[in-house]
């Protein structure tokens, strides 16, 4: 007899799980038993960083002079544009071009055979005036003697005057005429008439040149030379105030020069001419300065910095350009303090001297400036601070110092 099977019997059974789910099942959970042994290592936090490493240096004193630059053009004391006064061809030349000549040295020559004929005519036509002079003379001599006789009338007496009279001006016109053709005979050598030094000749040997011509050259003189350059009046009235103020004679205004290399030129001079009049356009009046110029480096024509100092020297404190920062607020820099933290100091400043840059307000002499490293550092950060390898710090807290070595 067969058996059947209950559908109670059938729920009453327990369910075997399949093989795969409890494979699953069992790698799930050895995953989440590793991922619960591991240990992540805990952050770094931004007080377990080292101080990030910057150059410091200490602010300075120095002595500094009040300056004001302006631009400024070369302008030589003499300058002399050669130029033939008579026409003629050239026969020689005799200096090299660039060279130092000496006042009357013999430059160019134009052909003088023509000037020597016109010379040696006009004597012909002096000695012939003083021949007929010399007749009308006697003539007027014997006509006097019978004059006296009455043996001449008084009317030809007085004609040989007026014959002798135009006798003695014929003479004066020849010996004019002979002046004027010695002159021309001159004019053939043409010599310097400045001492400097000589540019390029613009005609050679065998051209046709005469008072119609170009220049045959230029000569300008080296030492000393000027330099112009323009103030405004408001600067001008300003400048003097300001030298009155401080106790100075506006003549005693020192002239520096920076060349075009941005170096600084070793002669200085002073301010010598001010113009009478003032340019309507700009405003501006032009100042001109006489400076040495012993070794031609200053050349006419040549544009250069102009550096007004007025009034006698002063200590400023100075620091590094490098330090300097700038933003809408102004300048200003980041020091150390006695904690070895960068903070904000706003500064006003001055001329620039060199490398460096006049602090007027805002610094003491010994804070110390980061000059390398500002960008990363935020203010209040710890740093760590060395001074720079050309740096000797004078005066430096004491606290600053220790505080900034780690």
């Amino acid at each position: 007899m067969t058996s059947r099977t209950s559908p109670l019997d059938i729920r009453a059974r327990p369910r075997t799980a399949s093989p795969i789910f409890a494979a699953l099942g069992l790698a799930l959970a050895a995953f989440l038993t590793l991922l619960a042994g591991c240990e992540r290592p805990a952050p770094q936090t931004a007080a377990d960083a080292p101080p990030p490493s910057v150059v410091a240096a200490a602010a300075k004193t120095e002595s500094v002079e009040d300056q004001a630059t302006f631009v400024g053009r070369v302008v030589a004391v003499e300058k002399v544009a050669l130029r033939a006064r008579v026409q003629g061809f050239l026969k020689d030349r005799t200096f090299t071009e660039g060279q130092e000549v000496e006042v009357g040295k013999l430059l160019f020559e134009i052909e003088p055979d023509q000037f020597e004929a016109v010379v040696q005519q006009r004597e012909a036509d002096l000695a012939k005036a003083k021949a007929d002079q010399l007749n009308s003379a006697a003539q007027l001599k014997r006509g006097q003697e019978l004059l006296k006789e009455k043996n001449i009338a008084q009317a030809k007496v007085d004609e040989l005057q007026a014959a002798n009279s135009i006798a003695l001006a014929s003479i004066q016109q020849a010996e004019a005429a002979l002046n004027a053709a010695k002159l021309d005979l001159g004019y053939t050598k043409i010599k310097a008439p400045v001492g400097g030094r000589i540019g390029l000749s613009e005609y050679t040997v065998g051209n046709l040149v005469g008072p119609a011509s170009d220049p045959l050259a230029t000569i300008v003189s080296r030492d000393p030379i000027y330099v112009q350059f323009p103030l405004t009046q408001r600067e001008v009235l300003q400048a003097r105030r300001d030298i009155k103020a401080k106790g100075g004679d506006p003549k005693d205004v020192v002239v520096q020069l920076r060349l075009p290399d941005d170096s600084l030129y070793d002669q200085v001079g002073r301010i010598n001419f001010i113009d009478v009049t003032t340019d309507q356009g700009t405003d501006t009046v032009t100042l001109r300065a006489q400076i040495p110029n012993p070794d031609g480096i200053l050349v006419d024509g040549q544009y250069v910095g102009v550096l007004l100092q007025t009034g006698k020297p002063a200590a400023a404190v100075v620091v590094p350009q490098s330090a300097l920062q700038v933003d809408q607020q102004g300048a200003f820099v980041l020091i150390i303090d006695s904690e070895s933290k960068a903070q904000v100091r706003r500064i006003e400043t001055g001329p620039i001297k060199g490398t460096m840059i006049v602090v007027k307000s805002g610094l003491e002499k010994g804070d110390l400036v980061i000059v390398e490293g500002v960008q990363k550092v935020r203010p209040g950060q710890v740093v760590a601070a060395s001074p720079p390898e050309t740096f000797e710090a004078p005066d430096a807290p004491a606290g600053a110092a220790e505080g900034g070595k780690r």
